[in-house]
């Protein structure tokens, strides 16, 4: 298989829109918006059998498509802790995103196509003000460009929106199975939010997961707004 004798030729590609020429894009913008600063944060895409993930550690600015890794699906849950197998690494001395098991998380339990985590200062001051275990707000149009589940019909002006709050730990990878709980409790819930760290969102694809990501961002920057001003984000609460 070509891949085996040249993987870069798995990352290499003229076409804009192949995973390994989306990411860095992506991550670029990312930075520009403050999501993904101090090389934190990340993002990940799967195409059929393969997840194209980026590199932990390199400035997201700076992200080259010879940076991403590649990754067989399925395969048990990638961690620091496990053995996982490679379609590719890179050169470099780099590792894939610490974010790696919790991307999982989001093609196991939602059949995601991609997995985005930020680490907005809108999702984390939403962690601050709702101190349950629950985001909520209701009435707002930007509502409508999240699914249910992230993967499903869209959600209406008048629903509300929730998205649980799990706490953060110390080391990323073991967000995982808490992650996975709230995933099984929230089954329509676009995403998770991490206490003071940010989020995860997920899409059926790259796009509408930025579109998610993007519309959620809003959410949580007009309910701390709200917050802020002693308004009530879910109508009739």
């Amino acid at each position: 298989m070509a891949s085996q004798e040249n993987p870069d030729a798995l990352v290499l590609s003229d076409d804009p829109l192949h995973p390994a020429n989306l990411i860095p894009e992506l991550c670029r913008n990312f930075y520009q918006l403050g999501w993904v600063t101090g090389t934190g944060g990340g993002i990940s895409i799967r195409v059929g059998d393969k997840v194209f993930i980026a590199p932990s550690g390199v400035q997201k600015e700076r992200i080259q498509p010879v940076h991403i890794f590649v990754l067989p699906f399925p395969q048990a849950a990638p961690s620091p802790h496990t053995d996982r197998v490679f379609l590719r690494r890179p050169a470099l001395n780099l590792t894939e995103s610490a974010c790696t098991p919790l991307f999982w998380n989001a093609f196991e339990l939602r059949d995601a196509g991609s997995c985005i985590h930020t680490h907005s200062q809108n999702a984390v001051m939403a962690t601050l003000l709702w101190p349950g275990s629950t985001f909520a707000i209701s009435h707002q149009e930007m509502i409508k460009g999240v699914r249910r589940g992230g993967v499903g019909r869209a959600l209406s002006y008048l629903d509300t929106l929730e998205l649980p709050i799990i706490e953060n730990t110390p080391n990323e990878e073991d967000l995982k199975d808490s992650m996975a709980e709230a995933m099984t409790r929230f089954p329509e819930a676009a995403g998770i939010l991490v206490r003071r760290h940010g989020v995860y969102v997920w899409g059926p694809d790259w796009e509408k997961a930025k579109t998610q990501a993007e519309c959620l961002d809003y959410l949580f920057e007009i309910g701390v707004k709200m917050k802020l001003a002693g308004l009530e984000t879910v109508m009739g609460a």
